[in-house]
């Protein structure tokens, strides 16, 4: 058995990326252009996602629920808009078995219009909002180019959909939402997020605004992560969705959706991943311990069940015949966060050895200390991650005052560079037709002090452009 090697991060980062989904066994290929399989490694970390995300959601007081996986095309066109964002990736169902059907139906891209037409139905007075729903499940977006977790034509996913009595109440729903994934990001995937509004030409099609969550990868390209959508009523007005007020008035309910995908996978890896494979955050690591015995001496089998005993976290023992160093370089692929190996030499003087995963760092422990020096670790380790990962993003944060200084530093140097800005379409379109370059988010905590770099106009917003995944 051999391990795959893994080409160097900084040789060539896009094969580096695919060489560790594929050594980690996170993601396999499929003969289906497009859709990848996800590999036990792969979907373990993202059950861990779930199950997280999901006490996270229940405990805000959603329910989870399950939508069709067909949408009938007079069903996609009653909000003119959103269809019309979605045609180009839209995949077709025509024929059922041998016949044709009366009406194409839409394999879901997202599912706003399947929620709509429920709504319209269970809806009717001001007892019954607000509706707080999630649904995990898989969409279809028929993708071009394609890559492990970022883009798929199958995409497994969570989206949320509410519908609520105020506006002030949707809104407030939207950014919730939001922060809840600014947060499980930040603390359990040690990814240092931007948090911040798309723009009116970059926002969800149909909404009013859009909320995102920017996260920048190892070679400064950026990942978006996650997005909140406040809708208003409009949607509720196309489906005629009304309810009875407080006052027995009839009224038009207010709407949200808000969604994250398998591509946070692709975000730790991009993020944190090294030469060696997989790095993994301990809080969202399937397996936070791998005990490797070196040999198989009695004393040493003892040890290891004795270790066993005192963990608290999930753990793997390898009992297999592979060599200590293999063993040890798998471990190191899979990303698992601890590795404690245990050997005759450290048992004379009644220690192990604790191996961090984030540095390779290999500490002596006490082998009757193994509980509160992993556990203390494991913490370390956490914290570690993310900082490492927010100095790197931070040297990579760049401001423009000027045009010239803009396109310099885009040809230049990778990141994203903050500007002033008008909040003029065209002007955004001028960054992107000549630089590449696209806008990631207008920064909410952030206020414009100067002109527009394009126009020279006076600057509404200070906003972050990038190269994106």
């Amino acid at each position: 058995m051999k391990l795959t090697k893994i080409t160097s991060r900084d040789e060539d980062f896009a094969k580096w990326y695919t060489d560790v989904c594929m050594a980690a066994n996170l993601v396999s290929y499929s003969n289906i252009k497009g859709s990848m399989i996800i590999c036990p490694n792969g979907y373990a970390i993202w059950e861990e996602i779930q199950k997280i995300m999901d006490a996270e959601f229940k405990k805000l007081g959603h329910q989870n629920v399950q939508m069709p996986l067909f949408i009938p095309e007079s069903l996609l066109n009653v909000e003119k808009e959103h269809v019309e964002g979605f045609a180009p990736e839209v995949a077709w169902v025509t024929h059922g078995g041998d016949e044709k059907l009366e009406e194409r139906l839409c394999v879901r891209p997202t599912s706003e219009v399947l929620f709509c037409d429920y709504y319209k139905n269970v809806i009717k007075s001001y007892r019954d909002l607000p509706k707080l729903y999630n649904q995990w499940c898989t969409i279809v977006r028929w993708e071009k180019t394609t890559r492990p977790f970022l883009r798929s034509r199958e995409i497994l996913w969570q989206e949320g959909h509410t519908m609520h009595e105020t506006e002030d109440e949707a809104i407030n729903e939207t950014l919730q939402m939001l922060h809840v994934y600014e947060d499980f990001q930040r603390n359990y995937l040690a990814l240092p997020v931007i948090v911040g509004l798309k723009t009116e030409k970059e926002k969800f099609a149909g909404a009013i605004k859009t909320y995102t969550i920017e996260a920048m990868m190892y070679d400064g390209v950026a990942l978006q992560n996650g997005t909140s959508h406040y809708f208003g009523n409009h949607f509720a007005k196309a489906f005629n969705i009304s309810f009875l007020d407080r006052d027995n008035k009839l009224q038009t309910p207010y709407q949200t959706s808000w969604g994250t995908t398998t591509r946070m996978i692709g975000a730790i890896i991009m993020t944190h991943g090294d030469d060696h494979g997989l790095v993994l955050p301990p809080k969202i690591a399937p397996t936070k311990v791998i005990i490797i015995p070196i040999g198989n001496d009695e004393k040493i089998q003892k040890t290891v069940n004795e270790i066993a005993k005192q963990l608290d976290v999930s753990f793997e023992i390898d009992n297999s015949n592979k060599s200590p160093g293999f063993k040890f370089s798998e471990s190191e692929v899979k990303g698992i966060p601890i590795r404690l190996e245990v050997g005759q030499r450290d048992l004379e003087n009644n220690e192990i050895t604790l191996v961090r995963r984030d540095t390779l760092e290999k500490i002596k422990i006490k082998v009757n200390e193994v509980k509160n020096e992993v556990e203390k670790y494991l913490e370390i380790i956490q914290k570690d991650m993310y900082n490492k990962a927010l100095a790197r993003r931070n040297s990579m944060l760049y401001t423009a005052n000027d045009y010239e200084e803009f396109k310099n530093i885009a040809q230049n140097k990778p990141g994203f560079i903050k500007i002033n800005w008008c909040g003029n379409e065209e002007c955004e379109t001028k960054i992107k037709d000549e630089t590449g370059l696209k806008s990631r988010c207008i920064l909410l905590d952030e206020e414009s002090d100067g002109n527009c770099i394009i126009c020279h106009k006076k600057g509404l917003h200070k906003i972050y452009f990038g190269k994106q995944y």
